[in-house]
């Protein structure tokens, strides 16, 4: 198996497969935050909820870890997906990964909502379209 380059893509599919492009993977990073706020395993807890409910997700779980001398780990499983976040306070740095299903939820929303949230300087958004096949599509509409 070849390990990709960065940035490449593959086509492993057969072009028969019809694919449904309504998912959509957001890799966000956030840069020079607030230590405090990236530190602050409530308040990320918290950030996440508005987060998701800001965006029209539904939170079916929020699951959190504080880590010594710092940082934080929280996933909010969705109905529709997750948002995770991972922060580095020292560093000044957090990363999020907002995968949704479906159109109903507005990633955009929640991209913005944290970029505000954790007063980050600066920020990289890297947007993938998941292709699921229409099987998975139709399971997602019911």
């Amino acid at each position: 198996m070849e390990v990709p380059k960065k940035n490449q893509t593959f086509k492993a599919l057969n072009d028969e497969k019809k694919l449904v492009n309504n998912s959509k993977h957001f890799l966000l990073e956030l840069y020079r935050c607030d230590y405090e706020k990236l530190n602050d395993e409530s308040f990320l807890r918290c950030t996440l909820n508005n987060a998701a409910k800001l965006a029209n997700a539904t939170v079916l779980n929020l699951i959190s870890n504080k880590f010594e001398p710092q940082g934080v780990t929280a996933i909010a499983l969705l109905a529709e997906s997750h948002i995770s976040i991972h922060t580095w306070p020292e560093a000044h740095y957090s990363a999020v990964d907002i995968f949704t299903c479906g159109q109903n939820m507005k990633p955009e929303i929640s991209c913005k909502y944290l970029i505000q949230a954790l007063m980050a300087k600066e920020h990289l958004l890297r947007i993938i379209d998941r292709n699921p096949p229409s099987e998975v599509y139709s399971q997602i509409k019911k």
